[in-house]
Order: C-alpha cells, then structure tokens, then sequence
C-alpha cells in the first residue's frame, strides 16, 4: 500500500515551510540575499540545516519563494493606490509615490527586491515583477487616454518607461553604501526624491511642464489646468 501523508503531517511540514519562508525574509530585510545563508536561516527557522531541503530544493527556490512573497506586497500596494477614486493621473501619482515612499522606509530590502545581484531563479521572478507593475501603470494609463486626460501614446511603453524610471533612480539611494547618508539626509531629502521622481513620471505622460507646489494633489492639477 502506498504511503499516504495524514493531515497532521502535512501541517507539520507546511509550518516548517512557513517558520523557513519567514526566516529567510527577516534576514534578507535586515542584510539583503547576500547575508541570508541557509545555515542561518535553519538555525533562525530552529531546523537542522539539512532539513531546509527538504522543503526547498535549492537555496534559489528558497530565496525565489521569498522574493516573490516580498514583492507581490508591494505590487499589492501599488495595485491599491491605483484602485483609489480619482482621475487616472491621480491615481497615477498615487501609485507612483507609493511605491518611492515605500522603497525609502525599507531601503534594504527594497535594495534587495529591486537591484541586488541574486541566483538567476531570483533574477527570473524579478522580470515578471516589473511587468506585473507594468500592467497595472499601463491599465491607468490606457484609462487616461480614452478620457483625454492624457495625450495619446502607446501604454505599454509608457508603462514600462515608468518602472525603468523609478527602478534607475532608486537604485543609487537604495545601494548598501548609500544607506548611512539616505538616513542622514534626513526626510527634506528623501521628500525632494520622491517628489522628483513623481514629477519627471508625470510630465513625461503629460508632455507638460507641471507647478513647482510640492503638495500632494499639485502634479495633477497642474497637468490637468
């Protein structure tokens, strides 16, 4: 007779997976992929080491299952700034500084989920991520241009351009060397680079150049006037 696993097993071993995901995820937060060993993420999980592969066949898979868990929360958030009422350029700005913000606060793993060298698997997931941002620019995008509140071009491209945009300027502030001095700049700074990078986005849909009133709703309805 085959084996067939009881459902006490299978609990079991699902909660060891999620004590080895969450392990692994508070050691890439805290020192990105490069400082995530398995050897410490067994002893953080409280398995032996061996027994971390038992549940993920390679440390790619493991990191894999990370990555994609980490950036599906941002690519969800992104995802409820878009869906908020307003204007698609609204919606648009929303989304756009969300996403800066939220790299900002967390700048390490950011780091990590946006540019770190990792395993070709990791690398992988990481393409799909930015198309999934992508598409959802790109849904807003279409909406303003059937409405006229943006001027016609091809929302893929634009779509596109804009998570190129954001990922290239993050990744000087996000890179390991560069912590110490986005903290000590202090939030003037970090407000002046998300504010610039909402604002190049903005103007490049628009083909306008926008107020220089940094408050939330100026981009906008600078664009919009």
């Amino acid at each position: 007779m085959a084996y067939r696993e009881t459902d006490r097993v299978r609990a079991r071993k699902a909660e060891a997976r999620s004590r080895l995901i969450a392990a692994a995820f508070a050691l890439v937060t805290k020192g990105g992929f490069r400082n995530a060993q398995v050897s410490q993420v067994a002893e953080l999980a409280g398995v032996a080491t061996g027994s971390v592969y038992r549940h993920f066949a390679s440390k790619g898979e493991l990191f894999s299952e990370v990555f994609r868990i980490a950036t599906q929360k941002e690519v969800d958030k992104v995802s409820e700034a878009l869906a908020t009422p307003g204007s698609a350029l609204e919606r648009l700005e929303r989304a756009l500084r969300t996403f800066a913000v939220r790299a900002l606060k967390a700048p390490t793993l950011a780091w990590s989920l946006i540019a770190e060298p990792v395993d070709p698997q990791v690398d992988a997931d990481r393409l799909q991520y930015r198309l999934a941002y992508a598409e959802l620019f790109q849904r807003a995008i279409e909406e303003g241009t059937a409405t006229g509140e943006l001027p016609p071009q091809d929302p893929r491209i634009s779509a596109t351009a804009l998570v190129g945009t954001i990922a290239e300027v993050l990744v000087g502030p996000l890179s390991p060397g560069s912590h110490a001095a986005l903290g000590a700049s202090g939030p003037s700074h970090q407000h002046h680079l998300v504010e610039g990078i909402v604002r190049f986005c903005l103007q490049a849909l628009t083909g306008k150049a926008l107020n220089t009133d940094n408050s939330p709703q100026s981009f906008a309805e600078g664009a919009s006037s």
